[in-house]
């Protein structure tokens, strides 16, 4: 039987996907191995719906977003017996490895995998919110920024144009990294991450403040999963939708609108909202992105060859390196309190 790698994209699409697919075949095909592509993460390995990534398959993907295989959020634990279907088809197929792509949550099914069934496991990190513990950076976190700072710049203008408060909502349920190193690139009067709810009341009065000392607009950046203080208490998270994906999570969207109807009320500045939802996962991946997903694929081909299941590619300081993947997926990586400070230092 030939030498067979499978390799699979789950959770949410994310620019840079293609890079690390190509360079998994493009290093391990002149080892002997034959690439196989499940379609649409963990979904494919329960149904063993899989393709042959051929050498005119990758052919050319290199600068293109989304993924070539597709992706859903399939959690096989939901399933009776799903892990177990999944380790069968890992061994039926004669997989030498897996090499799941993924945040979180993929890489959490990738684990258990590997902790219940020994299965032969590798973890790619992939996430646009930039959260995954285990590494410096994911991919497709630099495209996110950079599409986010662009509309923070075009917005500008048009805000300082019609003295207004323009309000962009960015993408990042438990972690603020999108908003923070977007709010610091474009500029932004006034942050709200979900590390650091901030007091409504305080909001307000910093507008009021540019406003007064005759600045002509004011431009805010808040994540997705941002809370708001208020003299009565906290509010929650904001959902488009209470139905939940098969990891639990609900659908985040319109924090904005709620901070909108707040400052409104409480200061009478005209306001605007631009939500930039998808946007920010799609379209081609930034120059850095596709390095870094070469080199997280590379990495990745290099720890089949050296037999590193259980493990995920990882970015430490300029290096890439592996780690655990049940260290990779214990918790949450969060803005810390010393980059917040400094983003507030320079509102004004």
């Amino acid at each position: 039987m030939p030498l067979r790698v499978g390799i699979l994209t789950g959770g949410g699409d994310c620019p840079g996907l293609n890079a690390v697919i190509r360079a998994v075949a493009r290093t391990l095909v002149p080892f002997g191995y034959r690439i196989l592509g499940f379609r649409n993460g963990w979904k494919g390995v329960l149904d063993r719906d899989v393709e042959p990534l051929s050498k005119d398959r990758i052919a050319g993907i290199l600068h293109v977003g989304g993924t070539i295989l597709g992706t859903s959020r399939t959690n096989p634990r939901k399933r009776d017996d799903g892990l177990d279907s999944c380790a069968k088809c890992i061994d039926g197929l004669g997989l030498k490895a897996l090499i799941a792509i993924g945040g979180e949550d993929t890489l959490g099914v990738a684990s258990e995998l590997f902790d219940q069934f020994k299965s032969p496991v590798i973890g790619v990190p992939k996430t646009i919110d930039n959260d995954l513990c285990g590494t410096d950076q994911t991919f497709g976190f630099d495209t996110a920024v950079q599409i986010a700072t662009e509309a923070i710049d075009r917005l500008h203008s048009t805000a300082e144009s019609h003295r207004r408060v323009m309000i962009v909502e960015v993408m990042g349920r438990n972690a603020g990294w999108i908003a923070l190193h977007a709010g610091v690139a474009g500029g932004a009067d006034y942050l709200l991450i979900p590390e650091f709810p901030e007091p409504l009341e305080d909001i307000c009065e910093s507008l009021r403040v540019r406003f007064e000392s005759g600045k002509r607009f004011s431009l805010v950046v808040v994540s997705e999963g941002a809370t708001l203080k208020t003299q009565r208490g906290q509010t929650g998270e904001v959902y488009m939708s209470q139905k939940t994906d098969e990891f639990g999570h609900k659908f985040l969207g319109g924090v904005s609108n709620t901070l909108s109807e707040q400052i409104i009320q409480k200061t009478g500045y005209e306001t605007r909202v631009t939500i930039l939802g998808h946007v920010q996962r799609g379209g081609t991946p930034t120059a850095f992105d596709r390095v870094l997903a070469t080199r997280y694929g590379y990495h990745a081909a290099q720890m089949v060859l050296q037999q590193k299941w259980g493990s995920m590619a990882s970015l430490q300081g300029t290096a890439i390196t592996d780690v655990p993947l049940k260290d990779a997926v214990a918790r949450t990586r969060t803005v810390p309190r010393e980059l917040y400070e400094m983003a507030k230092a320079l509102y004004g």
